[in-house]
């Protein structure tokens, strides 16, 4: 078995960290499109009103979004989970065509994320924003040569 550089396991497992949290996420807003009437039915009878301010917080946005909207961010999420699921793959096998898919995808990413630093700071965003630039890096330094 072929040892792989550490920087690239490090990366597959954030890919497919990643993959994973978004496929969680597009199954939530999926299912939550699926029983929107339910859900406002739960909300306008919720018997712990303001013992749980998150749930309030999470059903008030929830329930703000038009379902439309809530269908298009669940295959988009989905969507956005199978391809880094791929890249997670196709790092995997140090095949050519992921670093090169990774390099556009994260490196398209970089300049938003500059943007929504200056909007405001935030532990989530600096990390984000931090490992993503790390994961350019790397596969930038690390791209690899032509092979048969």
């Amino acid at each position: 078995m072929k040892k792989r550089p550490f920087g690239l396991v490090a990366i597959v497992f954030y890919k497919s960290f990643a993959a994973l949290l978004l496929m969680v996420t597009s199954i939530t807003l999926l299912l939550t499109l699926k029983n929107y009437q339910t859900l406002e039915v739960f909300s306008d009878n919720y018997a712990l009103e303001g013992k749980s301010i998150i749930i309030d917080w999470l059903l008030n946005k929830v329930l703000n979004l038009n379902p439309r909207t809530l269908a298009f961010s669940g295959i988009g999420t989905g969507v956005y989970a199978i391809v880094t699921g791929i890249e997670a793959v196709g790092l995997w096998y140090q095949k050519r065509w992921a670093h090169v898919l990774v390099l556009g995808l994260v490196g398209i990413s970089i300049p938003p994320e500059i943007y929504e630093l200056i909007r405001g700071i935030s532990p989530v965003k600096i990390l984000v924003f931090l490992l993503n630039l790390g994961v350019f890096g790397y596969l930038f330094q690390n791209f690899p040569k032509h092979r048969k």
